[in-house]
């Protein structure tokens, strides 16, 4: 029988790989909408698709580059989650 403590670590694990698996692409989505909006800022254009088509390309290469990476992290806990598997249904 799984107990509360074990919930709740397998719930810790899972925020945690989220927040490290998506924390690369969040964080060069924030850093290029911040150079966007200083750039608008400077320049005075006021154009919406000025924002949404940089972030977009640099959130796909962030994607590319880094996807292996964020989705062996996320099959590691997959593997981690079955192999305990047993241990969760006693």
């Amino acid at each position: 029988m799984i107990t509360q403590g074990q919930v709740l670590d397998i719930a810790r694990d899972a925020i945690y790989t989220i927040i490290v698996a998506s924390a690369p692409v969040l964080l060069v989505s924030l850093i290029v909408g911040l150079v966007i909006s200083i750039f608008q800022t400077v320049t005075s254009i006021q154009e919406q698709t000025l924002t949404f088509v940089p972030k977009i390309l640099a959130v796909f290469a962030t994607v590319m580059i880094g996807g292996s990476w964020m989705l062996n992290l996320v099959v590691k806990f997959t593997e981690n989650l079955w192999m305990n598997f047993s241990n969760y249904i006693r």
